[in-house]
């Protein structure tokens, strides 16, 4: 019985570790840093159209690129608004804005903001169900390239709900 668990052992952890290790690209320079970082979100999720440099501060200005919200209750939804003005002699199209999860649903100026107007991105975050420290990015394609904003907090667990008391209850105290 105990060679065949010695046995069956290592033989998942063989399979274990066959499976764990990513595949190498013979072309990859291992010596390279840049070969052991990831490709970073904002240029995997830009479409193909879309220039992948950041947008340069002297066309499109945000007035924030983070915020804190700070510790904040689990339930309701907090939402912030990134602004920006258009410094550029061209409108400003927004592509595309997409958050980092689920849980943070962006909303954005659809039409072209015009030289000198100014344009808004909501980021609103659903609490329920999320207590705990977060850290989101939002990443704004444009036709002037690509940002990527960021939100973050604390959210306070709620307290646990009380059951609520059986009246009718055949099992009497």
């Amino acid at each position: 019985m105990k060679k065949s668990i010695l046995l069956f052992s290592t033989f998942a952890l063989a399979c274990t570790v066959a499976y764990a290790q990513p595949k190498q690209d013979k072309k990859t320079d291992l010596a390279s840093p840049a070969a052991a970082q990831p490709m970073p979100a904002a240029t995997r999720q830009v479409p193909a159209n879309t220039p992948t440099q950041n947008i340069d501060d002297k066309k499109m200005k945000f007035n924030k690129e983070e915020h804190n919200f700070g510790t904040i209750p689990e339930g309701p939804a907090v939402s912030f608004d990134f602004e920006f003005d258009n410094l550029s002699n061209e409108p400003i199209t927004l592509t595309g804005v997409q958050a980092s999860c689920g849980c943070t649903t962006p909303t954005w100026t659809k039409e072209p903001v015009r030289p000198k107007q100014k344009g808004k991105i909501t980021a609103t975050y659903n609490t329920q169900g999320r207590p705990g420290n977060f850290v989101k990015t939002i990443t704004v394609n444009s036709n002037l390239g690509t940002k990527i904003l960021k939100i973050s907090g604390m959210v306070e667990k709620a307290p646990d709900a009380s059951v609520p008391a059986n009246n009718g209850s055949i099992l009497k105290h």
